[in-house]
Formats: C-alpha cells, sequence, structure tokens
C-alpha cells in the first residue's frame, strides 16, 4: 500500500471515529425534560420574553413568548448570518410538517428569508394582529434540559424549524425582541418539535411571575424552592378543547386555531353565581366565543356583557366587605384604597371560574385580580373587550402570575395550580443553580 493512500485510509478511520463518537455522545444523554428561562417587560409591554441560542456560532436571541403562537419567527432582515441555515425547499417533508402549500422564488440575492424555490408560511405578530408571508426554514436551536429541579447541560436540536419574517413585524413588541416563540397547537410550534427531537411526551408547563419564570418542556415533576414539587397529583385537570376555525390572523379555510380553549361554564364571586348569557362561553360553529389563555395579553379581557357582570357582582361583594372604591386608573374601571393583605394577595372578593363541574374551580385571589397602581391604591385587573368580540373571555397574563399550567397535548388536557403563594413559593423560584 502506498504512502498516499495508508494516509487516505488513515484519515477516514479517524473521521470515522469522530463521528461515531459525537453520535454516541449525544445519544448517551437524552433529556427528560428541558427549560427555558423567562422574564416579564414589566416596565413597558407586560410580554414575557424568553432566551433562546440559535445558529451557528450560537447567538442569543430575546424572543416574545406567544402561548397559542404557530411557530417561532424571526427578524431575518438584521444580522442573520449561520453557516447551518437552510431554507426549506419547496415540497419538502419540511414544507408537509407546516402544512405549506405556498411555494415561489425571491428576487434578488440568496440570504436567509429569501432564496429561489422555497415554501414559505405566516408568521403573526398576536400583538399587532398583523401576519406575514415568510419563508421557512430551518437551523440549530441550542436550550438547556433540566431535572425538573435544577437546569442540566445544554442540548441541541440540529435543525428546528421556524419562519423568516420582516423587521417591520417586530412592531409592538418589546424592546430588544428578534421575533415570538409559539407555543401553540402545531407540529412545528416548541413543544411538538422539541418532543420529537428527543422523544419525551408532549407536555409543557409554564409558570411565570412579574419577574422571573420558565417554560418547561416534557412532563414533571416540576420543583420550585424550597422543596415545593408540584406533579400530576397536585395539579387540577380540564379539557383543552380545539377551536374549529383558526384565530390566527392568516391562516387557511377549515384550519383550527392553534390557541388553549378551556370550557367556563360558570362564573362566581365569593361563592355567588354571576347572571350572565351562557352561550358566550361556547365556542359556536363560526369558532366564535369560549375561553381562550394569552400570554400576549396582559390581562383578562371579557366581552363587555360579561365584564358588566363580574364587575357588578364584585362590587357588589365590594361593598358586603365595606371596601372603600376610589377613582378609576386607566385601562382599569374598578379601583380600591387601603386594602388589606393576606398570603394570597390583596384581601378582596374571590373569583371564581367553575369549569366542568362544581369541583373543578379556577380561584382567581387577590394577587391575580388586584394591580397595585400604588402604595394605596388598587384596580381590579380585568378589561372591557367591547362586543361581538372573537373570545369572549381570554385570560391574560396577570392573571396566570404564579399560576403553574400543564398542557398535555397528547392527553389534550390543562393542569392548573392555582397559585402558588398557597404553598409559599412562586414561579420566581425555579432553581437556576445548574445541578452538579
Amino acid at each position: 500500500m502506498s504512502s498516499s493512500n495508508f494516509q487516505l485510509q488513515h484519515l477516514i478511520t479517524l473521521l470515522l471515529f469522530f463521528f461515531i463518537s459525537s453520535t454516541f455522545s449525544q445519544q448517551s444523554f437524552r433529556p427528560k425534560a428541558l427549560v427555558l428561562p423567562v422574564t416579564k417587560d414589566t416596565s413597558t409591554t407586560n410580554q414575557y420574553i424568553a432566551q433562546i441560542n440559535q445558529r451557528t456560532p450560537l447567538v442569543p436571541l430575546n424572543l416574545v413568548v406567544d402561548l397559542g403562537g404557530q411557530f417561532l419567527w424571526l427578524d431575518c432582515e438584521q444580522h442573520y448570518t449561520s453557516s447551518t441555515y437552510r431554507p426549506a425547499r419547496c415540497r419538502s417533508a419540511q414544507c408537509s410538517l407546516a402544512k405549506s402549500t405556498a411555494c415561489g422564488d425571491c428576487f434578488s440575492s440568496p440570504k436567509p428569508g429569501c432564496n429561489n424555490n422555497t415554501c414559505s408560511i405566516f408568521p403573526d405578530n398576536t400583538v399587532t394582529h398583523t401576519a406575514t408571508s415568510g419563508e421557512l426554514a430551518e437551523d440549530v436551536l441550542s436550550i438547556q434540559s433540566t431535572n425538573g429541579f435544577n437546569p442540566t447541560q445544554n442540548v441541541a436540536v440540529s435543525r428546528f424549524l421556524f419562519s423568516c419574517a420582516p423587521t417591520s413585524l417586530l412592531e409592538g413588541l418589546a424592546s430588544g425582541a428578534s421575533g415570538m416563540a409559539g407555543l401553540g397547537r402545531t407540529k412545528i410550534a416548541f413543544p411538538s418539535q422539541l418532543a420529537s427531537a428527543f422523544s419525551f411526551d408532549r407536555k409543557f408547563a409554564i409558570c411565570f411571575s412579574s419577574s422571573d419564570g420558565v417554560v418547561l418542556f416534557g412532563d414533571g415533576p416540576y420543583g420550585f424552592l424550597p422543596n415545593v414539587v408540584y406533579d400530576s397529583e397536585s395539579l387540577t385537570y380540564t379539557p383543552l378543547l380545539i377551536n374549529p376555525v383558526s384565530t390566527a390572523s392568516a391562516f387557511t379555510q377549515g384550519e383550527p386555531s392553534a390557541e388553549y380553549f378551556i370550557g367556563v361554564k360558570k362564573i362566581k364571586i365569593d361563592d355567588k353565581v354571576v347572571s350572565l348569557n351562557t352561550s358566550l362561553l361556547s365556542i359556536n360553529s363560526n369558532g366564535i366565543g369560549g375561553t381562550k389563555i394569552s400570554t400576549v395579553d396582559p390581562y383578562t379581557v371579557l366581552e363587555a356583557s360579561i365584564y358588566k357582570a363580574v364587575t357588578d357582582g364584585f362590587v357588589k361583594a365590594s361593598v358586603a366587605r365595606n371596601l372603600t372604591r376610589v377613582d378609576s386608573f386607566h385601562p382599569f374601571e374598578f379601583c380600591y384604597t387601603n386594602l388589606g393583605g393576606t398570603r394570597l394577595g390583596a384581601a378582596v372578593p374571590t373569583i371564581e371560574l367553575v369549569l366542568q363541574n362544581e369541583n373543578v374551580v379556577w380561584s382567581i385571589f387577590g394577587a391575580n385580580s388586584m394591580v397595585n397602581i400604588n402604595d394605596e391604591v388598587s384596580c381590579l385587573g380585568f378589561v372591557n373587550g367591547g362586543e361581538n368580540v372573537r373570545t369572549s373571555i381570554v385570560i391574560g397574563g396577570y392573571q396566570l402570575d404564579n399560576n403553574l399550567l400543564q398542557f398535555d397535548l397528547a392527553a389534550s388536557r390543562l393542569g392548573f395550580s392555582s397559585t402558588l403563594f398557597g404553598r409559599q413559593t412562586g414561579c420566581y423560584n425555579f432553581n437556576f443553580t445548574s445541578a452538579t
């Protein structure tokens, strides 16, 4: 054998060894769950911001968390540089997974977001309700794994699907955001892609607060300091409902909504049923009505007649408690002063969302119902959505804070904890000290 042939064979052997070693090292650690740290932009937008690392080399990106968002979309017009970016070619498996039938060319020099013979989908800014066409693509995404109690090592998805969008679509998002992280009910949203990549349960949980919080992909247990653990035994469950009509800004006929709906049957305030038009609580064949959970709406939004019924009931219960009402503070109408305090927040009437039966109740205590305006004044954190709205009740971010919500996509059910303050902890108490 010649010297050159021997060297070539030796090189091939070395490359094969490194490939097998690399593959084995990736397969030898298979995470059971992943964690995404989240902060809240309390200064301006009240949006929840997650940071991911994407591209080659990895770049940290801030994303607005959109619970019902269809997929990850990013601004590709500004500073997108990556050696592993791949556009999804027309009629490819990636296009089928994203349910994209749109195929076209881009009439300029090739770059991320602009390539010929690629399929496109519709990135949606759900804050401004604006959508546009964007190239479907894939790139490396890195995320921390977790044992449910601490972060563990970083893992990577080498071909994570997302959509490029123009810079103009960032309007209305928190300063520094590069796009939106969609957690909705589609095959290319974060929960499904990550579950598929690492072969774990199609479940994820959110636990946010006015400061730090987490998205946890995969099953529990979910641990919070000091030694508080939530699992399937400590959550209350209600079915997740599918709205048959998409609620996105742009969609295809017959496409269901990617958002998460639950079935509220009645509303109680201090254990007294609120009189309202219960037909508004159901989703009709046109996709109108019902109750959804949103992380892009900062406060719970109620259809006008529901808002009047709930606030009338709250005011009546407040009078019975001798609470002192004061002038309103936009956007809130019902404000009070000198409220007493409890472990569960301000001592105000409890609002109860009764779900599939009287034993399944989402209780909203003072910590989630009253927004502090200053040291003396707090206001009821519900807003009037007006008449003829698409969704009758939108449970917004403030009402979600310090509540653990688990979305079980396989079983189509929601697990919820009620306020973590009841167990003397909060969503800010996930332990971000890495496990040793």
